[in-house]
């Protein structure tokens, strides 16, 4: 799957979005993030916000520093009065669901959105809460002994490469 074609895709569905009325993008981070500060630049949107789930995680006990590190390169932050507005949230990759609850948690510490939209570059199903996408780059098929990674090269286009999971 070319990340880069699936982002296009992505772009074409937020335009066509625009055209029904606001919003505000926050990106989830890391790869979320990515997405969404390109989709701003694109879009020629003023911001974009990014939101960090390390501290609403339900598995924070089990990844302890990692999501502590995690939370330090990348803090949550919104520029935009989440009250009443119509928020999409972005991520790279959407499993289980889990990732999507937490930021959700954290969006609503922030307060209370009118609308919150789902978008994701892959899908790969599997869900354990019911979460689904609005926008979706592509449903995608990976073993699920692997982990689909978004990757970012220096002129800010995006790869996916498959790794083992820990």
């Amino acid at each position: 799957m070319n990340a880069e074609q699936l982002y296009g895709k992505l772009l074409e569905n937020l335009r066509k979005r625009a055209q029904e009325g606001s919003f505000e993008l926050a990106g989830l981070a890391m790869g979320g993030a990515w997405i969404a500060e390109r989709l701003a630049h694109d879009l020629g949107l003023p911001h974009f916000g990014i939101i960090n789930v390390a501290f609403h995680r339900d598995d924070y006990a089990e990844k302890g520093m990692t999501a502590l590190r995690t939370a330090s390169t990348m803090t949550t932050h919104l520029p935009f009065d989440v009250n009443g507005a119509n928020v999409i949230l972005i991520d790279d990759v959407l499993l289980t669901g889990r990732t999507v609850r937490a930021a959700l948690n954290e969006l609503f510490d922030f307060g209370r959105p009118a609308q919150v939209e789902l978008m994701v570059l892959a899908d790969r199903g599997n869900r354990e809460l019911p979460i689904t996408a609005n926008f979706v780059g592509e449903q995608v098929q990976v073993p699920e002994n692997q982990i689909l990674v978004l990757e970012k090269d220096t002129a800010g286009k995006f790869s996916f490469q498959l790794e083992g999971r820990e």
